[in-house]
């Protein structure tokens, strides 16, 4: 068995790739825009928008075309994802884990054979692929793992629990993070597995009852003895599963900065057209000082994020950066997405306090942002951890 490694040269055009951001923001805005209530009452995506979605390539636009995606490399992604954040964060969770988190793993991680089995259908939208890493001592860090995964002959036997895991109730595959022994000096010992979803022993609870983000699901899943072939050990090795974890939320956490950045430019939209519209004492509230300075500072966090978006996903593509730079991204972004939303409801006054307008929405859905893909706080300890190691002050980063 074969191991490929990860290219971050696109194999789509500037030319093509502005016919699907294009594309893609008309269907954004046109389509699911204005489909925003519809959504949220139902927690659910509509089986024609998922459609579309799918026709338009989007549950494997960071897949390689060999494997049937589209090729988009980071710096294409963030540009996308700043387009996705503009409506309801569920569109972009119902795909995210395709082309993220668990999609990744596969690509940079899997053998020839595991990517001939499952990459194809994940691309197409055929299977939904779930990252399943997150337990109740273990989310940020995945050095607390309590799953286990035991050798048995010829097969792998896991148990363990998993929790907020994404697309859980509509997953198709689980990328399984356990641990097969104390770390040691011959490696952490955390091992990655693709576990079908209808493998026996595998069991998806009810749908979690968030605060925000309606449609998007996510799930507990339980792991009881769940048999598994040796191929389904991701790479063949043992120690592959922390590396391929922290190489892929590294990436992710760069395309959930420049979705931050989507939805706070979101929320600058929706503040400067009602400080527009809506008067008080004969003149549009726009008029006042205050309300223009609320809005300058939601541009001039949207403008800082947006750039340092693009930074980081260059210094990825290119190799310069693939630790602190994500890190600095996600930290900033949605930390600031978190401010310009607040500063939308104010502006909007008692109305941004209201089911069913748009701001209120998204001040309930951007707070997840800076949560996972490792909280504000791990991001600062890899930061400062790591320009600490980088002075040889014998401090290492998270």
């Amino acid at each position: 068995m074969s191991q490929q490694t990860t290219t971050s040269t696109s194999e789509v055009d500037a030319e093509d790739f502005a016919d699907i951001l294009a594309t893609t923001r008309d269907y954004v805005r046109t389509v699911v825009v204005p489909r925003e209530q519809e959504i949220a009452d139902a927690d659910a995506i509509p089986d024609d928008i998922r459609a579309g979605l799918a026709e338009m390539g989007l549950f494997g636009y960071a897949i390689p075309q060999q494997w049937g995606g589209l090729g988009l490399n980071l710096t294409q992604d963030v540009e996308l994802a700043m387009e996705f954040g503009y409506t309801t964060l569920a569109m972009r969770s119902l795909f995210g884990t395709n082309n993220g988190i668990a999609g990744q793993v596969l690509v940079g991680f899997g053998t020839d054979e595991q990517k001939a089995e499952w990459l194809e259908r994940i691309a197409s939208g055929e299977v939904i692929a779930s990252f399943a890493l997150t337990e109740d001592g273990a989310g940020s860090n995945p050095a607390g793992l309590a799953t286990r995964a035991v050798r048995d002959g010829d097969d792998w036997v896991i148990d363990g629990n998993k929790r907020f895991i994404t697309n859980a109730p509509i997953a198709g595959l689980f990328v399984v993070f356990a641990r097969t022994r104390p770390a040691d000096a011959n490696g952490t010992g955390i091992a990655v597995f693709l576990v079908p979803a209808d493998a026996p022993g595998v069991a998806v609870g009810p749908r979690d009852k968030k605060m925000g983000q309606a449609g998007a699901w996510t799930a507990e899943v339980s792991f009881q003895g769940v048999r598994v072939p040796a191929s389904a050990l991701v790479g063949g090795d043992e120690d592959t599963g922390y590396r391929a974890a922290m190489t892929s939320l590294a990436r992710g956490r760069v395309h959930i900065a420049a979705l931050a950045v989507g939805t706070a430019q979101r929320a600058l939209d929706e503040s400067v057209a009602y400080a527009a519209a809506t008067t008080q004492g004969g003149q549009p509230i726009g008029g006042f000082q205050l309300v223009q300075a609320m809005l300058a500072d939601q541009q001039t966090g949207v403008m800082a994020g947006r750039a340092l978006v693009r930074e980081a996903a260059a210094k990825y593509v290119s190799g310069e950066d693939r630790r602190l730079a994500p890190s600095a991204a996600k930290l900033y972004c949605t930390e600031m997405a978190g401010r310009v939303a607040d500063l939308a409801v104010q502006i909007h006054g008692g109305t941004g306090y209201m089911r069913g307008v748009a701001v209120e929405r998204i001040y309930r859905d951007i707070r997840l942002l800076r949560l996972y893909e490792g909280t504000s706080e791990i991001q600062r300890l890899i930061i400062g951890g790591g320009l600490m190691k980088a002075a040889g002050a014998g401090v290492g980063a998270r």
